[in-house]
């Protein structure tokens, strides 16, 4: 509500401003110049810069806000004092004072904005305005308490809103009030209410109200057309947008209730005026933004509606095919191109359905999605409950602890018929990459449930999934895949996750699991011939393979030590494929699952020790084999290690508690490769070369000799100690010589000790203390020659390696 004062006010105003700020300049020089002439140090005073100066401080509100706040507040005002005595005074006065009053205070509210526009106080006319507006609801409120208490007041209600619309519209529009902008929204405002609390007043039910709702909303999108840009088209769209919701909802929620074809067809007339209203504001608006939206919401009212009338007389599971259909045929409908141009849709409307048919479809394909999850993850359920007995059919084999879904029974159709409009019909650049892949996996996802569907016999479930791995996995090797439409990997995927669907689903019975493995490892196997193919394919079968192994030792009634030894056939052949595989990755990936199965075998053979130094020596001759490649020597110490626990584990079920048994079968290999690594590379110092493999040996003997009661092993590990000390004084190596030494001085002392304790015995208590002070004289007399002695050695061990 901003005042604009015509021009000669305004020239008026500007020149009072004009004249306060020069004579408030004339007052502040001639203050200035008495300061000069009081302070003569100031004489010449620096001028301060403007920079230094503090931004003046601007008002908090401008004039025009803080008239429009005054005058919102005096509408406000008086509005509330006008429903105090509406309500409060009015019963003092008789028909008279009654009839004047709202007579004069009505008329003159209304008639006050006329001169208020006269004379250019716009805003002032604004806020009167309003409160003859208010007064007016004030006036129909009053009229029905007093002279129409007897009507019924949604009916009055009606009738008044219908008066008050009216009126206020022919208010706005009176070529004086034109320029007021709050007649005009009000009175849309009011002409939401006339036909909904007619259609309540009337009883005229559910069905009534909502048609009332959509007739109201549809009024609403015929002014926001027309309209102008302003209050009128925003007022006209908020009731457009919020009523219209309103009423599709209950439209919606009663065609979804409706008990008959009677009650659908009424809901669906309702559901397509909706359709109806929301098409012609898209086709009018269709370069506007939200065109788009209003023909999405078009599609979806659509199927909703003809759905609807065969919802009451369908089977639950053929109302989504039906809703499907209709969603198709929007596509179609936007696909029509070659119609003439007066009746062809806008492309903003054919992008809105297009867009609604792709909801349709992909809430049917959501729909759909638990049949296939549950005849994939279901027979996990029998992994419980191996080899229990054969399943009478498709429907028990793929439940087994899941519950039933008779409800979607249809869900392979609604697959197959998603996966056909994605194959055909999707062509945009963006999306057909991304439908030649969706297609198939529907395709597959409709092909596995139609078993389940159709109750198959078990021993058919099976062929099925058999033959659904075989065929993806030819696909995936000889189908000339293009870069759009993702290669073979989707078809792979694929295979291998109806492949575990299939190991589940074939355990029920030992000749189902048996056969399943086989012919799955086969499979796979085969593939992994293909290049294209490996990466996948060798896990695939050598997981399959080591799952063969176990069920054909099972089968066998073998013990799971037994089977272990069969189990190591996947790791032996998955270090020969490694080794003839020409993609290091591929020879990763075999050499990893086969360990895998390596570990199997060993966990397997873990209750009886002979059987598992047996593992153990077979998964070291597999590792030493892998050795051999020059690309593979790190093998070499697993191997090692595999080896050495192998004959820990078979001289501890012997009972050899000596750990010589345990540490020299380790320590001799381990020097074997210290001597070989440093001739292969004279610079490896002896520590990495021969520290471990001494270590392994000479440090738990030295530690069994201290507790040794015999003199057996002692005198053994003297003589090892010194001719490893020998060794290394030989050929100047660092790590035997003072391990041997080492251990032959701490093995020395051990075998001197009960001596020196007896001679400790027959000394007297002063002797070691003097025996110590001697020592240190001799140390200090003899200091600098020592410490040239101890360099000496230092730097002839430094040389040593």
């Amino acid at each position: 509500m901003t005042h604009v004062p015509p021009p000669a006010e305004e020239l008026r105003l500007i020149d009072t401003e004009l004249w306060q700020l020069d004579a408030r300049r004339a007052q502040l020089l001639a203050r200035r110049a008495w300061l000069v002439a009081r302070l003569p140090s100031l004489s010449h005073p620096s001028p301060v810069p403007p920079t230094a100066l503090p931004p003046p401080r601007g008002p908090e509100a401008t004039a025009p806000r803080v008239q429009n706040v005054l005058l919102l507040l005096g509408g406000l005002l008086l509005t509330i004092a006008a429903i105090a005595f509406t309500l409060v005074s009015w019963g003092h006065l008789g028909i008279a004072g009654r009839s004047l009053v709202l007579g004069a205070v009505t008329v003159a509210a209304l008639a006050a904005p006329l001169p208020l526009l006269g004379r250019g106080l716009r805003s002032t006319a604004e806020a009167v305005a309003g409160l003859a507006l208010a007064l007016t609801v004030l006036d129909a409120y009053a009229l029905h308490a007093v002279a129409l208490t007897g009507v019924d007041p949604a009916g009055y209600a009606a009738g008044a809103s219908a008066v008050l619309a009216a009126v206020w519209t022919g208010y706005g529009l009176v070529p004086r009030t034109r320029t007021l902008r709050l007649p005009l929204p009000t009175a849309l405002t009011a002409a939401q209410l006339p036909l909904l609390l007619g259609a309540v007043a009337a009883d005229a039910g559910r069905y009534g109200i909502t048609g009332a709702l959509l007739v109201t909303a549809a009024c609403d999108t015929a002014v926001a057309l027309r309209a102008p840009a302003g209050p009128v088209r925003i007022t006209a769209t908020v009731g457009a947008y919020g009523v219209g919701a309103w009423g599709v909802l209950g439209a919606a929620w009663l065609s979804w209730t409706a008990d008959g074809p009677g009650a659908a067809t009424l809901a669906a007339v309702l559901l397509l005026f909706a359709a109806g209203t929301a098409l012609a504001a898209a086709w009018r608006g269709r370069a506007a933004g939200h065109a788009v939206g209003l023909s999405l919401a078009v599609g979806l009212l659509v199927v909703a509606a003809l759905g609807g009338i065969v919802h009451p007389v369908l089977p639950v599971a053929w109302l989504v095919p039906a809703h499907l259909v209709l969603g198709i045929g929007l596509l179609a409908a936007a696909r029509a191109v070659r119609l003439p141009e007066p009746v062809r849709l806008p492309k903003p409307v054919r992008h809105g359905l297009v867009l609604a048919s792709a909801a349709v479809q992909g809430l049917a394909v959501l729909w759909a999605l638990p049949l296939p999850a549950l005849t994939l993850l279901g027979p996990a359920g029998w992994a419980a409950r191996i080899w229990s007995g054969t399943p009478d059919g498709a429907r028990e084999a793929v439940s087994a602890d899941a519950p039933w879904l008779p409800q979607l029974l249809t869900a392979p159709l609604v697959l197959i018929a998603v996966a056909a409009v994605l194959a055909f019909a999707v062509r945009a650049t963006t999306w057909r990459p991304r439908a030649l892949v969706g297609a198939p996996a529907l395709g597959w996802s409709a092909l596995m449930a139609v078993p389940v569907v159709l109750d198959a016999p078990y021993p058919a479930v099976l062929v099925v999934e058999l033959l659904a791995t075989a065929a993806l996995l030819a696909a995936a090797s000889w189908w000339p895949w293009t870069t759009e439409s993702g290669g073979p990997l989707p078809a792979l995927v694929l295979a291998l996750v109806t492949s575990v669907s299939l190991a589940f689903l074939s355990l029920p019975t030992r000749s189902a699991t048996v056969g399943v493995l086989a012919a799955l490892t086969v499979l796979f196997g085969a593939a992994s011939l293909v290049r294209r193919l490996v990466t996948l394919a060798v896990p695939a079968a050598l997981g399959y393979g080591t799952a063969l192994a176990c069920a054909l030792g099972a089968a066998a009634g073998w013990a799971p030590e037994h089977t272990a030894l069969l189990v190591l056939v996947v790791p032996a052949v998955a270090a020969l494929f490694a080794a003839r595989a020409t993609d290091a990755r591929t020879a990763v990936v075999a050499e990893v699952t086969g360990a895998a199965a390596g570990l199997l075998a060993i966990g397997l053979a873990v209750g009886d020790p002979p059987m598992l130094s047996l593992t153990l020596s077979l998964s070291a001759v597999i590792a030493a084999g892998t050795a051999v490649r020059a690309d593979r020597r790190p093998a070499a110490y697993a191997a090692t290690a595999l080896f050495a626990l192998a004959a820990w584990v078979r001289l501890a079920a012997w009972g050899v508690t000596a750990p010589e048994a345990y540490t020299v079968p380790a320590s001799l290999p381990a020097l074997l490769i210290g001597v070989l690594r440093r001739r292969r590379d004279p610079r490896v110092s002896s520590w990495v070369a021969y520290g471990p493999g001494l270590a392994a040996t000479l440090l738990p003997s030295l530690a069994a000799a201290w507790t040794d009661v015999h003199a057996t092993r002692p005198w053994l590990l003297g003589a090892a100690a010194l001719l490893v000390t020998l060794v290394g004084a030989r050929h100047q190596l660092r790590a035997p010589l003072l391990l041997g030494g080492g251990v032959l001085v701490l093995d020395a002392l051990h075998e001197l000790a009960p001596y020196l304790v007896q001679i400790a015995g027959f000394l007297p208590r002063w002797a070691p203390p003097a025996l110590a002070g001697l020592l240190l004289l001799a140390v200090g007399a003899t200091y600098e020659r020592r410490l040239r002695d101890v360099r000496r050695v230092r730097d002839v061990l430094g040389r040593m390696s």
